[in-house]
Formats: structure tokens, C-alpha cells, sequence
């Protein structure tokens, strides 16, 4: 187990508007949210998260996690698993997923706090899979034919070598295997099992150490600096293509931004394997950070993607949530994972979405909506506001800051301001966990998985501040959406959105991100002038970027990798001309470009540079 690290939350001080009253008029215009399946989605993953499920395991409060998630695509529908959420969600089109609750417990324990860790979640012919972390050999593999109706038994009563941070592959020929290892002395294993017994064939065999002196990104820390422990490898998973075996990995830790997914690649399911340079899903930048420990399934369509951990780390080091990136392979062979505008909306999986190949050279790209982030950093009206949780806070693109009113009560409400009137095509409400619950008598609702939990609210526009509408009516709203992302079913022109708060499950009104997105009205930015990579020469895992700051920009997407055709790696930068970079593997060259990003659009790139 990780040793605890604490993080400050940031405590900007600012001088919020004055309570002001306004008359919402009653428009008798639709609902734009109602009754059209959207097409989109936006990271993170708007999923019922339950609270932490043991009582002394929260540093400073009740807070929602999950993380370690597996997506398998069954017959159709898509079965996300993930830690500690005493069940599995079901989706027949990874937007819309329904929790079916189940603790699958050790049999002869019924304690409350041995619930799946990190599961693993394989399929063998029409059977699926399930098994948790553990070090001992007294846990049970469950099996399932029909998990859409949460219909179980075990397979194996009692596990004979067990595994920490496990996964199941099963190979073209049926034969079976699993993967495990979370430790930042040890190395990731690998092991053939008998697919009717589960006992093991042969013993474990090392499938990877990390390598943090030579490949910058697997260093420890928040600044990958190594301050005070060693870096951990955990959360395999295999894919399988054409013939190649891509075993992903986690690292360096799961509380940092630069939590990541390794890739090893082999010609055997056990290995040797060839270590890649760069990390397979990575997002060290934007609102959603930490794309780690995670899995790569197909969908419906036969396209690929990778479901990741992402980082919060506020209330608890293990405060996290789930993202989800189109993912795949170019035409070489090599496989990708897109996190540009990674939290941004996205096209869900269809028939008409092009093939990583087709697009080169950022593969993924075509899921990307080009809708652009309206109100980054743009001025914020609350109803009221609770000591240093001030209200940008719901606008700067750090979900780690949040705004909170000094009460959950109907009728809290924040408004921004887009500066300009532009065309909104979508709205995300991410709230925040603020005095949730820690009573007893609440934590029967509030410890572990919460059911019959709801948040209700309304948006309004207005062009001028004046006039309102209604956008979208959540009022009746009896779902936990925790991380509620509308498409709307056709754009509005708006200058003010304006989020009112009808009832919280628990806790104040509190918004981590009011993320309103569209085009706005004005010019794409300037192309970026005067960048340079310097590469440090005592350290060739690290270098220093520095640009020329474009006026009408507020963000920018650094592009990167080892070949000048597949800069396939992406950092977002806010409101800076310089990034240190810490990442870079010591001993090949890189390519770099970078683009400027405003709410009207995204900058031509720059021309590929060399760093030898």
C-alpha cells in the first residue's frame, strides 16, 4: 500500500459580486435536454461514484472514489468494474450506465470493508470473470453467464496463488492468463492458469521492472522528482493485435497528475517484452488529470478505447475518478492513445468514426467535437460563498479547486458571464464533496455505495442578463450525477448560463467546474512563434520549453514523441509560455510542435522541431 501524501487545496482570494436578486421570467420554450440521446460524452465519466467505504480511511471528510477500472465489452454491452463500488455498472452505449449491486465477498465473511479491490474481469467463451486483490489464497473467482441480470456464483472457492492489482487475457487459442503486481520494489508478473481449474501452469514469471532512470515520466512525485518513495508498477492489462502482445502497465503513482499507462510490447503473451518510450494514455494537463491504471477494450464498432484513473486527491490521496480516450493502433503497428482535449466533449463510438490510421498524425482526433471551452477563467456572480472556496474557482479548469455557497439549499445559484454571446452546445456540472455526512446515523446512506441518491438543478441564458431562459430542467431529476455533462439537442446563442442549485444528496452546494462549451464569436488564436525545446545535459529525461505568449489565447497543446510523424503524447498548458518538461525517455531524440487554444478554436501547429 502507497504511504499517504497530503495535498493543500488552493485558497485564492478574490472579492466575489454582491448577493443580487433576479426574477427568473417563466419562458414557455422547451426543455433542450429532453428526450435526445446524445451523441457526445465528457471526461471525467459521469458515473454514480460511491463514498469512501471505511470510516477512518478519509483525511478531512466524506468524499466520492473510484479508480482501477476494467471495461469488458459482453455480448454487446459494456460491463465497467472498478474499486470499491459494491457492484458494476452496465451500458449498451457507454453513456448512459446502470449500477447493479452486488459484494462480492469473501463466503465465509460478511465484513463490510472486503469488497473488490482493483478486479480483474476476463471472459472465457460465454463466461465472464471476476476477482479481486488479494495477497492470500481464501479469495473467491466468480463467474457469470448472464451478468446483465446480476446472476453469480463462484468458480473457484478459493484462489490458490492470488495477486495484488490483477487482470485476466485470454488468448486466440484459449489458453489463459493473468497478470499482477502493485509495488514499488517488485516487478509485474505473469502467469498461464488452467482455464477449467484455475490452478497455475509453471510458476509466475517477471514480466517488467520499471525503469524510472532511464524514462523520466515513471519518476515518483507530483513533480516526478523521486522525493520520498520509489515509483510503483501496478494495474496490468493485455491487448492483443495482429499478433502483438501491448501489455499496459500503471505508474509512478496514483495521487499525481502524471499517473500513467506504460507499454510493453512482445511476440509472446509472456514476454520477452520491449518497453516503449512514452506512456499509452497520459494527461498531465486541464481540468481532468491522470490517465492510469486502466484498461483497453473494443466497442460495438470494433474501435478501440482505454478507461483510466484519474486524479482528485483533495480530500484523500485516494481520491480519484474514471476517464475514457479513443484509443488504437496506426498503421505500423504502434498504439496510441488520444488525451488531446481529453476533457473536452467527444463523439461516442458509431459506425462513421475513422480508423486511427486514417488520420494520422494525431490518431483519435476524429472523435473530438471541436467544441471549445467557453468560459475558462471568465467572470463568475454566486449567490453566496463559503470561506476560501471563492467562486473562479468553478471557472480556472483545476478540478482540484472548487466553489462552495455557504448552504445546500434550493436556490444557490452561480452565473457566468462568456464575455461575448457565442453558441453553447453543451454544458458540464461538476460538483464538489463540501461537509458531506459523516454521521452515524447518515452512514448507512453516505459510507460505501449510495442508492436513491439524486442532485437537482436548473440552467438558464440570457444574451443580456435581462431575459432568461430555460436551457435545461433537472428539477425532477431522481439520478446521482456527480459529474453531469448535456448535450443540448440543438445550440443556443448566450452570453449567461446560470446554474441553479434545486437539492443536493448531502453536503453544501459546491462546484469543482461549471465547464460550458461551443463556439465562440471571435477569432481562432495566432499561431504560436518562438518555441524552443531545450533539453537538459546532465539530464536527457528533462527540458525546458519556453514560447512566445499569444495574445487572444488562453491554453496551449504541446505535441510530442519519438518519431516526427507520431507526436502521439499531449500536455495542455493554462496560462503560461513555459513548461518544464520531466518525461522524456534519456536516450532517443523527440519531436515537438505546439498549437494556441481560445473558445473560438485551436491555432495552426507549429513546425515539427528536433531534440536530440
Amino acid at each position: 500500500m502507497k504511504k499517504t501524501s497530503q495535498y493543500c487545496r488552493r485558497l485564492l482570494t478574490t472579492h466575489r459580486s454582491p448577493l443580487t436578486f433576479l426574477l427568473f421570467l417563466s419562458i414557455m420554450s422547451p426543455d433542450l435536454n429532453a428526450q435526445k440521446q446524445q451523441s457526445t460524452y465528457c471526461n471525467p465519466v459521469n458515473i454514480d461514484y460511491g463514498y469512501t467505504p471505511i470510516p477512518n480511511f478519509s483525511d478531512w471528510g466524506r468524499h466520492r472514489a473510484t479508480a482501477d477500472p476494467v471495461v469488458v465489452n459482453y455480448k454487446g454491452d459494456y460491463y465497467l468494474f472498478s474499486t470499491n463500488q459494491w457492484g458494476y455498472w452496465v451500458s449498451n452505449d457507454m453513456l448512459n450506465w446502470k449500477f447493479n449491486s452486488r459484494k462480492f465477498l469473501r463466503p465465509w465473511h460478511k465484513g463490510i470493508y472486503d469488497e473488490l479491490c482493483a478486479p480483474a474481469v476476463g471472459i472465457i467463451g460465454d463466461t465472464m470473470l471476476v476477482f479481486g486483490s488479494t495477497y492470500s489464497s481464501n479469495f473467491t473467482i466468480w463467474m457469470s453467464t448472464n451478468p446483465k441480470a446480476n446472476e453469480w456464483k463462484p468458480l473457484v472457492d478459493s484462489f490458490e496463488i492470488g495477486g495484488w492489482d490483477p487482470s485476466f487475457f485470454t488468448d486466440d487459442d484459449g489458453r489463459f492468463y493473468m497478470y499482477n503486481g502493485s509495488s514499488n520494489k517488485f516487478p509485474m508478473y505473469g502467469i498461464e492458469l488452467d482455464r477449467k481449474t484455475m490452478k497455475p501452469i509453471g510458476t509466475r514469471k517477471e514480466m517488467y521492472l520499471l525503469e524510472h532512470w532511464r524514462y523520466g515520466w515513471q519518476r515518483f512525485g507530483e513533480n516526478m522528482d523521486n522525493t520520498f518513495l520509489d515509483p510503483f508498477i501496478e494495474g496490468s492489462h493485455m491487448t492483443k493485435y495482429r499478433g502483438k502482445y501491448y501489455l499496459q502497465y500503471g505508474a509512478p503513482g496514483t495521487e499525481f497528475s502524471g499517473y500513467a499507462d506504460g507499454l510493453l510490447v512482445g511476440d509472446n503473451p509472456l514476454g520477452p517484452f520491449t518497453a516503449v518510450s512514452d506512456p499509452l494514455s497520459y494527461k498531465l494537463g486541464g481540468f481532468v488529470r491522470g490517465a492510469g491504471h486502466g484498461a483497453t477494450f473494443e466497442d460495438n464498432f470494433k474501435n478501440f478505447w482505454h478507461i483510466s484513473t484519474t486524479v482528485v486527491s483533495v480530500k484523500n490521496t485516494f481520491e480519484r475518478r474514471l476517464g475514457m480516450w479513443p484509443t488504437g493502433f496506426d498503421a505500423s503497428g504502434m498504439m496510441y492513445c488520444n488525451t488531446a482535449f481529453g476533457d473536452y466533449p467527444h463523439y461516442l463510438p458509431s459506425a462513421t468514426q475513422p480508423k486511427g490510421e486514417a488520420i494520422a498524425p494525431n490518431p483519435g482526433a476524429g472523435y473530438f467535437t471541436g467544441w471549445m471551452l467557453l468560459n475558462y477563467n471568465k467572470p463568475v456572480q454566486v449567490s453566496s460563498t463559503l470561506g476560501g472556496y471563492a467562486a473562479n474557482h468553478a471557472v480556472d479548469e483545476l478540478i482540484k479547486t472548487y466553489w462552495s455557497a455557504t448552504s445546500g439549499n434550493k436556490g444557490e445559484w452561480i452565473q457566468s458571464d462568456l464575455g461575448t454571446i457565442s453558441t453553447v452546445n453543451a454544458v458540464q456540472v461538476n460538483y464538489a464533496d463540501q461537509d458531506v455526512s459523516f454521521s452515524k446515523e447518515m452512514d448507512s446512506v453516505f459510507l460505501g455505495k449510495s442508492l436513491g441518491v439524486y442532485h437537482q438543478y436548473k440552467l438558464h441564458y440570457s444574451t443580456d442578463g435581462k431575459k432568461w431562459n430555460i436551457l435545461v430542467d433537472k428539477s425532477n431529476n431522481r439520478t446521482d450525477v456527480p459529474h453531469d455533462y448535456v448535450e443540448l439537442s440543438q445550440p443556443v446563442q448566450a452570453r449567461y448560463i446560470r446554474l441553479e442549485n434545486i437539492a443536493m444528496p448531502t453536503g453544501k452546494f459546491a462546484i469543482s467546474g461549471l465547464r460550458i462549451f461551443g463556439k465562440g464569436s471571435g477569432n481562432k488564436p495566432d499561431v504560436v512563434k518562438g518555441f524552443i525545446v531545450l533539453r537538459t545535459e546532465k539530464d536527457k529525461r528533462s527540458a525546458f520549453i519556453k514560447w512566445r505568449p499569444v495574445d487572444n489565447a488562453f491554453a496551449y497543446n504541446i505535441y510530442y514523441g519519438t518519431h516526427p510523424e507520431k507526436l502521439y503524447t499531449t500536455v495542455m498548458v493554462h496560462a503560461n509560455n513555459e513548461y518544464w518538461m520531466k518525461s522524456m525517455d534519456s536516450e532517443v531524440p523527440y519531436y515537438y510542435s505546439i498549437e494556441a487554444i481560445n473558445e473560438n478554436g485551436v491555432s495552426a501547429r507549429t513546425k515539427v522541431i528536433e531534440v536530440k
